[in-house]
């Protein structure tokens, strides 16, 4: 008889734990492939952008991410495979970029198709680990803000746009102190019109 209850207590259990762990619809689980197939896309080009950066403060950064991002994808695949919490939480990523944005341009040569692995540079790589972590945070969005039915997966996924936003915003700000990302101002006029092209409106209550 005791037997029989354990046994009951531990089918109990297991059928608890997939009925947790297979709480995900087909249009989830299709999604999650995706995204998780693309964060191991990046952590991989990562990976071969590292055997050819030049400039330590890329390397760097790239370092950084990667590793906050092999993070990232652990705590996915754990709340993806479990449907529950995961041992270790999102966190926040934080770059050491300076804030501050430089204005203007000036010309260059013109750019046009790379013919040989050769001729790439730290501008190249920089440009691909911005497309890569743009593309990331947009996928996660789409995905994570309103079709995950897993509340404890669509969370995750949900806290990570935010710092995908981060590692985006990083590349742009290295990419613009080298000069890779310049930054076109309008003259004080134009800018002045497009500023006060809208005002407040009044609030109103919804009946």
């Amino acid at each position: 008889m005791q037997n029989q209850m354990q046994g009951n207590t531990q089918m109990s259990q297991t059928m608890n734990n997939q009925g947790t762990s297979q709480n995900h619809g087909a249009h989830e689980m299709l999604d999650s492939h995706e995204l998780i197939g693309n964060i191991i896309g990046i952590l991989e080009q990562y990976q071969l952008y590292n055997q050819h950066i030049q400039d330590q403060e890329l390397k760097d950064i790239l370092q950084r991410q990667s590793s906050f991002m092999m993070e990232m994808y652990n705590t996915i695949v754990e709340s993806f495979q479990t449907g529950q919490d995961p041992q270790v939480p999102t966190k926040q990523y934080k770059m050491e970029q300076s804030n501050e944005v430089i204005y203007g341009m000036s010309a260059g040569q013109p750019k046009k198709p790379k013919q040989n692995i050769n001729e790439f540079s730290d501008e190249c790589f920089s440009s691909f680990m911005l497309g890569h972590t743009k593309s990331a945070g947009s996928a996660l969005a789409m995905a994570g803000g309103a079709e995950m039915n897993n509340p404890i997966l669509r969370r995750i996924i949900a806290d990570s746009v935010p710092n995908m936003i981060e590692m985006s915003y990083e590349l742009f700000l290295y990419q613009n102190k080298k000069g890779y990302y310049q930054v076109p101002k309008l003259n004080d006029q134009d800018m002045n019109v497009m500023l006060n092209a809208y005002t407040k409106a009044p609030q109103q209550n919804m009946h």
